[in-house]
């Protein structure tokens, strides 16, 4: 009997511990981390950086970008807001998307132009891609890898052709 009920007691302290192990885990995550589970999560947060808008004209400049992402609903949802700025030339870039199952869609807004439309694609490990309808049609991409982003927008035809930014999380 002493030999089961010490086996028992070892079982217990064994199972004490490792919940105390898991509990340390959750605690030591970054806030939100354990909530946010969907493709956006990773966007979460204040972002800047710079980059390089190419006009139609094919004039370049360097631009200086700060993106923020509110990521909701277990990381299924994201509100963007984009602005940069170079010596010339400066947009405000907003959206709001939702993923279902990989697919992504919803709206977006370039504020000081006040022009907007639709947007749709792909959400895949650390990459997002869609395409941009409305008032201008366009390609953006966003890539994520632990602390860094990078964005590229392709929107032939229109005023800002190209835009190449690479950003960093703020600290």
């Amino acid at each position: 009997m002493a030999t089961v009920a010490a086996s028992l007691r070892s079982k217990l302290r064994s199972a004490a511990t490792a919940a105390a192990a898991a509990g340390f885990l959750v605690l030591a995550a970054p806030p939100g981390a354990v909530a946010l589970a969907g493709p956006f999560s990773a966007l979460a947060g204040t972002w800047s950086g710079a980059g390089t808008i190419t006009m139609s004209s094919g004039a370049r400049e360097r631009i200086r970008c700060r993106a923020t992402y509110n990521v909701g609903n277990a990381g299924s949802n994201v509100n963007l807001t984009l602005r940069c700025a170079s010596d010339s030339y400066n947009f405000e870039l907003q959206s709001n998307v939702a993923d279902s199952g990989g697919a992504v869609s919803g709206t977006w807004a370039e504020l000081t132009r006040r022009v907007g439309g639709s947007l749709e694609g792909r959400a895949r490990g650390n990459s997002i891609q869609v395409r941009v309808s409305g008032t201008l049609s366009a390609m953006l991409a966003v890539n994520t890898n632990a602390n860094k982003q990078s964005i590229s927008i392709d929107a032939p035809g229109s005023e800002m052709a190209a835009v190449s930014i690479s950003l960093s999380r703020a600290k």
